[in-house]
């Protein structure tokens, strides 16, 4: 993305480019080392904690050093989506020039829905990897941005002992930001106000939630039809961005930076800073909480990131489970924006139940309804939860395929690692 250095002018125009998406299309399948770390590399207290207080969530299990000490778990262990906060940058080998990612310059992304699978708990001292790839390309054309290209990504992340902690496969769609601009469809849309009414009636949802914590929920104490309860997110505000941002969502490869490192972050990638209406140049990211940028490119206002509405919905879940049962996988979808102002209520129940193996799995749908009534982030989830018969919720295992892959990138880094090592040396 780029802009002309003055207000007065017209905006360069960007199209999508045939390479990128053949491109995009030819790296289904390969994975890459993620080498650029996020803003922390290693789970600590302080990181598992800040992290979890970043989107709300106050579960002891996340944000108390001493409390899990007491759970089967034998410690503190991290929220399910530490993994958009906490990743160390391995070392790899130049990746060759027809396997290098399309730019999509001054292309428009946004994330429509994940789905993530987790198969064991990260603990104080963990240090976390990744790989990643393309797993399906799709053009099509969008009612919001004419042209538009769907990119399903897979993020696997490991351990420093190479064993796979999480997949998470995101969706992303890439539109032609000029052409959003020129659609009316969210025209109709008004800023939420409310009255001190209003906000007393959310703040009764706030008051009346309720964790699980210790009191085991156990497989079969669990009906289908049964409801997840009710939980309040909002009225989203700047405040909000600025904590989950300084809760550990650094927003890597690109990495909002000040003063100095920001001058050389442009330097880095130039086309990811707009001017504002002041003429200075500011990260594109900044849609997210700057509604005068967004109105600008066919916006009504800022919006949140589909990501923090994937914490919502883990918060909502592991609140329910409790303690001792473990959450599996779960699949969401961003189907509205989110706009600073507006307010969402989760919902969920049972849909179902079942025993595969050794697995105690209860099956769940939920969604977040805003406050006009529209169902934005719709999800699906499965729990694993302890049974009265057979005792503990077993954890799912991780592909033995991509545990492979975890460690021939671990050992690749660490060869590299020792040449340079040994490079310094001479």
């Amino acid at each position: 993305m780029s802009s002309s250095q003055t207000t007065d002018s017209k905006p360069e125009i960007y199209t999508f480019r045939e390479e990128d998406i053949q491109r995009a299309r030819d790296l289904v399948g390969v994975y890459h080392a993620v080498t650029q770390r996020e803003q922390y590399t290693r789970a600590t207290p302080d990181i598992m904690r800040n992290f979890a207080r970043s989107y709300g969530d106050d579960n002891p299990l996340f944000v108390d050093e001493e409390y899990g000490l007491d759970t089967r778990w034998g410690g503190q262990i991290a929220p399910p989506m530490i993994n958009i906060g906490l990743t160390k940058d391995l070392l790899a080998d130049p990746v060759p020039k027809e396997q290098r990612r399309p730019s999509f310059r001054g292309i428009h992304v946004f994330v429509s829905g994940t789905t993530t699978d987790w198969y064991r708990p990260v603990y104080d001292g963990d240090t976390l990897y990744s790989f990643q790839g393309f797993e399906n390309v799709e053009l099509k054309e969008s009612e919001f941005a004419g042209r538009s290209l769907i990119v399903t990504r897979i993020h696997v992340q490991f351990n420093q002992r190479a064993e796979v902690v999480q997949t998470q496969r995101v969706i992303t769609i890439h539109t032609e930001r000029h052409e959003s601009k020129k659609r009316k469809k969210y025209d109709a849309i008004e800023p939420a106000s409310y009255t001190p009414e209003d906000i007393a009636k959310i703040d009764e949802i706030y008051a009346a939630e309720v964790r699980r914590g210790a009191n085991t929920r156990y497989f079969e104490d669990v009906e289908v039809g049964a409801s997840l309860g009710t939980m309040a997110k909002g009225p989203l505000t700047t405040t909000d961005m600025v904590v989950f941002h300084s809760g550990g969502y650094g927003f890597a490869p690109y990495t909002p930076s000040s003063s100095r490192l920001a001058y050389k972050n442009r330097q880095r990638i130039a086309p990811f800073y707009i001017p504002n209406e002041q003429g200075i140049p500011d990260v594109a990211q900044r849609i997210h909480w700057d509604s005068e940028y967004a109105r600008s490119i066919g916006l009504p206002a800022a919006y949140d990131y589909g990501m923090m509405r994937d914490c919502w919905l883990s918060h909502f879940l592991t609140d329910w489970i409790g303690d001792e049962g473990w959450l599996e996988t779960m699949s969401s979808q961003m189907r509205k924006f989110n706009y600073l102002g507006d307010t969402h209520i989760f919902t969920g129940e049972v849909v179902g139940k079942r025993i595969e193996g050794d697995r105690y799995l209860v099956d769940v749908e939920l969604r977040g309804t805003s406050q006009r009534g529209e169902v934005t982030c719709p999800a699906t989830a499965t729990i694993s939860l302890p049974s009265r018969e057979t005792g503990l919720a077993v954890l799912p295992t991780a592909p033995v395929e991509l545990e492979r892959v975890a460690a021939q990138m671990l050992k690749r880094s660490g060869e590299l690692r020792a040449e340079k090592r040994r490079a310094a040396q001479v």
